[in-house]
């Protein structure tokens, strides 16, 4: 099975949306790195940062990682981060770890509804 992960950045209305599509793991986690710091660092960053993951197929604790570094980032730099789009096994994942309730928006709304219209 790849460990391939596409991942979308939309920007709008002062927040950014990053759609994950595939397996977030040990392999791919990286590339969501990187795309989290250029959007974190611009010149002129994004008041709000969502994490789309409606499309992840499969998370491992380096996506977890990845997720909580970025979190970290954000709120150094006054940039509220949240995830949506979450259910099944991630949904659970991140409810029973206790790591959903550290981004803004909890995981009470984890529906697809985005930061940028």
């Amino acid at each position: 099975m790849s460990d391939s992960l596409e991942i979308n950045v939309r920007s709008g209305n002062g927040g950014v949306v990053l759609y994950l599509e595939g397996r977030l793991s040990i392999e791919s986690s990286p590339g969501l790195r990187e795309n989290l710091l250029v959007t974190l660092r611009q010149q002129s960053p994004p008041e709000t940062i969502a994490i789309d993951l409606a499309a992840v197929s499969y998370m491992d604790t380096s996506g977890i990682a990845t997720l909580i570094e970025g979190l970290k980032i954000a709120r150094l730099s006054g940039i509220a981060m949240h995830l949506q789009g979450l259910q099944g096994r991630l949904l659970h994942l991140l409810r029973a770890t206790g790591i959903g309730s550290l981004f803004d928006s909890g995981l009470e709304n984890n529906d697809s509804s985005s930061a940028v219209s």
